[in-house]
């Protein structure tokens, strides 16, 4: 080979380039130079806002606020229903994941480990639990205790497959929130389920899920959801 074919075969070499898919460990061939970066990196942005508006956090945080402002009908019992259970179901788990973060036992926020989200979401659902018992004593308005105890059932059961297999928590809490506002709200939410569908794409779009994945974490977050929620209204 002469001087300068070798030149360019290093040159090559130098280009191609090889990232671990986080779902699954299996090497992937970056795109090779010239096949529309650009369109990667729109496609990766929107994946990610996407991914950040409709995080589990996100929805957590929404949720309770909706539904007990549905269940009081007043800013009252918005302020003082919904803000229990925007504490023992979102500030808390929350603030234990942004504590395990910080102090670097989690790699990220969305915990994109899987065998590390045993701790994190096993105390976020302690706290789930001890909010539900203290507000049972206190008659709590159904919807708002159905939603807590829902979140309960769905979460155990996404934090139990997680120990051995990465189950999208996105789209199961997603698949959950629409389900429970559809019951609440009305057939007309069903609008919603393209919302579920972006979820579970910027999920395999970013590559911390493969399809299977996304399509278990619907399968699980629907029925024990609506099943829950409906038994406890």
């Amino acid at each position: 080979m002469s001087r300068g074919g070798v030149v360019v075969a290093r040159a090559l070499a130098k280009d191609v380039r090889v990232e671990a898919t986080p779902a699954t460990g299996t090497p992937t061939p970056a795109a090779p130079p010239g096949t529309a970066p650009d369109d990667r990196s729109v496609g990766r942005r929107l994946a990610r806002l996407t991914t950040e508006v409709l995080a589990p956090s996100v929805l957590v945080t929404v949720m309770p606020l909706v539904i007990a402002a549905r269940a009081t009908g007043s800013l009252g019992g918005l302020l003082r229903w919904g803000g229990a259970a925007l504490f023992f179901c979102a500030v808390v788990p929350i603030g234990v994941i942004v504590y395990g973060v910080r102090r670097g036992w989690l790699t990220d926020r969305h915990i994109g480990d899987h065998t590390q989200r045993l701790r994190p979401l096993g105390l976020g659902l302690t706290s789930v639990a001890v909010g539900i018992a203290l507000l049972a004593a206190f008659d709590p308005p159904r919807l708002l205790f159905a939603l807590m105890v829902a979140t309960l059932v769905n979460g155990a059961a996404v934090t139990a497959v997680n120990h051995w297999w990465k189950l999208s928590v996105h789209v199961a809490t997603a698949a959950g929130s629409v389900i429970i506002l559809i019951l609440v709200f009305g057939a007309a939410l069903h609008a919603l389920w393209p919302l579920v569908a972006a979820v579970a794409w910027s999920r395999v779009r970013l590559r911390d899920h493969t399809l299977a994945q996304v399509i278990a974490g619907a399968t699980v977050g629907v029925p024990l959801t609506a099943v829950t929620f409906l038994a406890l209204t």
